[in-house]
């Protein structure tokens, strides 16, 4: 990293794309970049003065030296052949983050859940600990010093980095940690993986990694994690185990994050005393879209956002709603992420929904798909119908608005998915 001057990077506005923009503007690299729209993202970008431009045009600026891309965006972009064109090296943003890796003491958060909340305390435990870490992280953290009231990167020792670990792709074994944090396992990216067993092995290719004088944080127990650390030489940390404060955020999942964010730090450091890591941990403020409070819409429902677009989190997001607001009829409005995903775990979408009071799903995000015609949102809704649920499956986001404004201050509403469906969050809350 230290012969770079200038990076351009393509699809910058991503959400680890942009955090890997902002590490190299902290070690005085000049960063440009490009992206199909603007979003709440670039605008934090240009908010700390790195230009974006919307629509991938192909321009790239004199004196680039390294083009970085987002997994999003093809070979035959018109960038990136520019770039082959001018002899510019390429990188993927994980290739790119994975050198980035090799240079320093890293702690990798992966797992299928929890991996952007454990990723973010485990920073804030550390900083709170005055070890310093620079760390990327899959949302927007509240903690993380901003103009924008929080950030996906906080800029610190150019020696320890804290990082959020995607398994996608086999992208986790593209890094170097000397500490793994692996929060859980559960089939996931299906268009990518065929069954556990194909997923468990990259995860235990990761856990092998590992040196002698490293450490894997997890729950060596769980019946998913225990194959993946047959003939691992680093020692096994029981995260199950550690006791955590109240916390803000809701639901026994993130109390298991905490548990495994504190493990973490003190595998980690083990001079730092319990009692620092448990104040970090009481006052952590949580990430963006991760049962995120937004307000109350014109008839006073409550409106919150969260990520969750995997049936396990949807599941344990409505109980713990349910567990936190006993009162309220729980509706959900949920954008299904990509239709390989929702065929592939159809049954268990349709389980995890009929938890709510009401579900209202929307025509499923395709993101790097091609339209799958054998499922649908209507297919889903109707699967939770079977199974008791009340679900109504609606085709736009202007009818879903229209939907949701009806509810009283007797509802609670969770615009819910990894799609783009946070957009309607401000809109209801606004009417």
């Amino acid at each position: 990293m230290q012969d770079l001057k200038h990076v351009h990077m393509v699809g910058i506005g991503g959400i680890g794309m942009s955090a890997l923009a902002q590490l190299y503007v902290s070690r005085g690299i000049t960063v440009t970049g490009s992206d199909r729209e603007a979003s709440p993202v670039t605008a934090l970008l240009d908010g700390q003065g790195i230009p974006v431009s919307i629509g991938h045009d192909g321009a790239i600026p004199d004196g680039t030296d390294l083009l970085v891309y987002s997994d999003a965006v093809p070979s035959e972009d018109q960038t990136r052949a520019q770039a082959r064109q001018m002899n510019i090296p390429e990188r993927s943003y994980f290739q790119a983050l994975g050198e980035i890796s090799r240079e320093m003491a890293t702690i990798a958060v992966a797992g299928t859940h929890g991996k952007t909340t454990t990723t973010g305390m485990l920073a804030v435990i550390l900083e709170k600990a005055g070890k310093d870490p620079t760390a990327i992280v899959g949302s927007i953290v509240r903690d993380f010093p901003s103009r924008a009231g929080g950030s996906n990167f906080r800029a610190g020792s150019h020696n320890l980095l804290v990082v959020e670990a995607c398994e996608y792709r086999d992208h986790v074994l593209q890094f170097s940690p000397r500490i793994l944090v692996l929060t859980n396992i559960e089939l996931d990216h299906t268009d990518y993986f065929a069954d556990l067993a194909a997923l468990q092995k990259t995860f235990h290719e990761a856990a092998m990694k590992i040196p002698v004088d490293g450490a894997i944080i997890t729950d060596p127990a769980h019946p998913h994690i225990a194959p993946v650390l047959s003939g691992v030489v680093a020692r096994v940390v029981d995260y199950t185990l550690e006791s955590v404060p109240d916390i803000a955020q809701i639901g026994e999942f993130n109390r298991q994050n905490a548990r495994a964010a504190k493990a973490a730090a003190k595998a980690a450091y083990p001079d730092i005393p319990d009692e620092t890591i448990d104040e970090a941990l009481s006052l952590f403020r949580g990430s963006w879209r991760r049962f995120e409070y937004k307000g109350e819409t014109a008839k006073g429902a409550l409106v919150y956002d969260d990520y969750a677009h995997h049936p396990t989190a949807i599941r344990a997001t409505v109980e713990a709603a349910k567990e936190q607001f006993p009162g309220k009829r729980i509706v959900v409005a949920f954008h299904p992420h990509l239709y390989s995903r929702t065929k592939s775990l159809l049954p268990e979408f349709a389980d995890a929904l009929a938890l709510a009071d009401e579900s209202v799903i929307a025509p499923i995000y395709a993101a790097r798909e091609a339209t799958d015609p054998a499922i649908s949102h209507e297919v889903l809704a109707e699967e939770v119908r079977k199974r008791g649920g009340k679900s109504l499956a609606l085709d736009s986001f202007d009818e879903i608005r229209g939907h949701l404004n009806g509810y009283g201050d007797d509802t609670l509403i969770i615009l819910m998915g990894a799609g783009d469906i946070y957009r309607l969050a401000s809109q209801i809350v606004d009417e």
